[in-house]
């Protein structure tokens, strides 16, 4: 097999700028790191700087069977780092921690992704990776912009997250049709941010479910006894309240 063909049903846009590949893997500290996860590898663009790179640590991830067996034929010393798996469905906490995960994701389940890394943010330390430009600003949005939203709440609240840089179409084939970027998350040193975290992942979403109403309407059904949404919080919509507001408005709810 000389080739993989990819696959719209998959969201593949398989990247073939090495100077980028580079600095993507580049852009990993990796350091302390237990084990390294590249996500959706494709033709093996930025699998064969993490293999040099991390070794006995690095596993592959991809649904696409006809990559996998690209990538065993290719690195054939390496066969058994190569999973036909998804990621979305991995037990991540049988894995050597802490773990980094990295790859050029898929487009569409990008989203699916960040929540499965926010599930087991006690083992994901960092995360590199290319998603669609629009995506990555709205994971970095700050509160007041319109596309601040649920991810930007929950990833902001356990990791800094800096947008490194833009990646143009034409250095993917096929190419998309859209703006690509590269950001990376780090996790905060503090496990815990101070509220009932299964709450507070509720009340994000109920808050940005119906973001065109303030908080008094958009909570209704989480269908919790508020007795007194007088105070000026309740006033705001979604997109108005910071990571810190929504922390204290979770213990709020659960006073």
């Amino acid at each position: 097999m000389e080739r993989v063909r990819a696959k719209k049903h998959l969201g593949q846009h398989f990247l073939k700028d090495e100077n980028i590949a580079f600095k993507i893997v580049e852009a990993l500290d990796a350091s302390g790191l237990g084990s390294v996860l590249e996500v959706g590898p494709g033709t093996g663009v930025l699998t064969k700087y993490l293999l040099e790179r991390m070794g006995d640590e690095f596993k592959a991830y991809d649904v696409d069977q006809e990559s996998v067996s690209y990538l065993k034929k290719h690195y054939s010393d390496h066969e058994d780092k190569f999973l036909y798996a998804d990621f979305l469905k991995s037990d991540l906490s049988v894995l050597k921690g802490p773990i980094g995960v990295i790859g050029n994701f898929p487009y569409n389940i990008s989203s699916q992704l960040f929540f499965k890394i926010w599930d087991h943010r006690d083992e994901v330390k960092e995360v590199v990776c290319m998603i669609q430009k629009e995506v990555a600003d709205r994971i970095v949005a700050k509160e007041g912009n319109k596309t601040y939203g649920i991810l930007s709440v929950l990833l902001q609240a356990f990791y800094e997250i800096e947008y490194l840089f833009s990646v143009p179409p034409h250095v993917f084939s096929p190419p998309p049709k859209v703006q690509s970027a590269v950001i990376r998350l780090v996790r905060r040193p503090n496990e815990r941010i101070g509220c009932d975290e299964k709450l507070f992942k509720a009340v994000i979403k109920a808050a940005f479910g119906k973001r065109r109403k303030t908080l008094r309407n958009a909570l209704k059904d989480l269908a919790l006894q508020i007795e007194d949404t007088s105070e000026e919080v309740f006033d705001k919509r979604a997109e108005q309240l910071s990571v810190q507001q929504f922390i204290d408005l979770t213990n709020k709810l659960s006073a």
